[in-house]
């Protein structure tokens, strides 16, 4: 890793702390690419890069999400019940989809990501709001249902969830956009748990992986992206109940959009450097 990789890595977790706090997401949009680019810049294969940056992710998302969950249950934001259910559910379906994800082509994978990203970036610029405020949906069974695929995603792509999970406690379940993106936060401390473990699993004997690494996690992009990103989680999580839900709602859109295009590829398709 050079100076400039590393100084790369801090940035990104200054963002991707700033975004996860504010959004509800555990900056995989953004730590994905930019670890990405930085393991092929170094010479790994690009089966091993992007799987190294999933699973350096999950792990980094952990530290991350607690930090801005601390300061949004102050708030009172967090719904910890349906956090728990979904949380439990989903956590066992995501170390599957991470042990599965370790014999999948990395291209899929990469692919995969851009594709989910953009999907529910398009559901929730389509979603009309309703004229009154629906109740929130209390049937623990659905939460659990809907917890399936959030940890068959989380495993699979490496990423904390959050992507996926606000859609679906706003237009699924109803909720209002502020205690969606607190619960999507809690909802990821246990999903990205069992996620790493799998991912560390799988890596364990694969080769080509740099030195300092434990599986599929660099631990030296893990420091720097910890680093930077833990205190700006804070920031992004009383930033979020300063904005109004809407303007949530875009920025979380426009940053979904961001993410699925520069994994498939489209910027650097059109020559953008960006």
């Amino acid at each position: 890793m050079t100076p400039v990789h590393a100084a790369l890595l801090l940035g990104t977790g200054v963002v991707a702390g700033f975004a996860g706090g504010l959004l509800g997401v555990g900056g995989g949009f953004i730590m994905t690419p930019v670890q990405y680019f930085i393991y092929m810049d170094m010479g790994l294969p690009m089966d091993v890069a992007i799987k190294l940056a999933f699973g350096t992710n999950l792990l980094v998302i952990l530290p991350t999400a607690t930090s801005a969950v601390w300061r949004h249950s102050r708030k009172g934001a967090v719904q910890w019940r349906i956090a728990v259910t979904m949380g439990l559910s989903a956590s066992i379906v995501a170390f599957l989809g991470a042990m599965l994800s370790a014999h999948l082509p990395g291209n899929w994978l990469k692919i995969g990501f851009g594709v989910v990203v953009i999907l529910s970036a398009v559901r929730m610029l389509t979603a009309k709001e309703p004229a009154v405020t629906p109740e929130p949906n209390q049937n623990p069974w659905l939460w659990a249902a809907w917890a399936i695929p959030i940890g068959a995603l989380t495993g699979i792509l490496g990423v904390g969830g959050g992507v996926v999970t606000v859609p679906v406690l706003t237009l699924a379940l109803k909720y209002e956009v502020h205690r969606a993106l607190a619960t999507s936060l809690a909802l990821m401390m246990f999903t990205s748990t069992s996620a790493v473990v799998g991912y560390i699993i799988n890596g364990i004997n694969a080769g080509n992986l740099p030195a300092y690494s434990l599986g599929y996690v660099y631990l030296p992009a893990w420091g720097l992206l910890v680093i930077s990103s833990i205190g700006m989680a804070q920031v992004g999580a009383i930033a979020a109940h300063r904005l109004q839900s809407r303007k949530l709602v875009y920025l979380f859109i426009s940053l979904l959009f961001y993410a699925g295009l520069r994994m498939l590829g489209v910027f650097e398709w059109l020559g953008l450097p960006i």
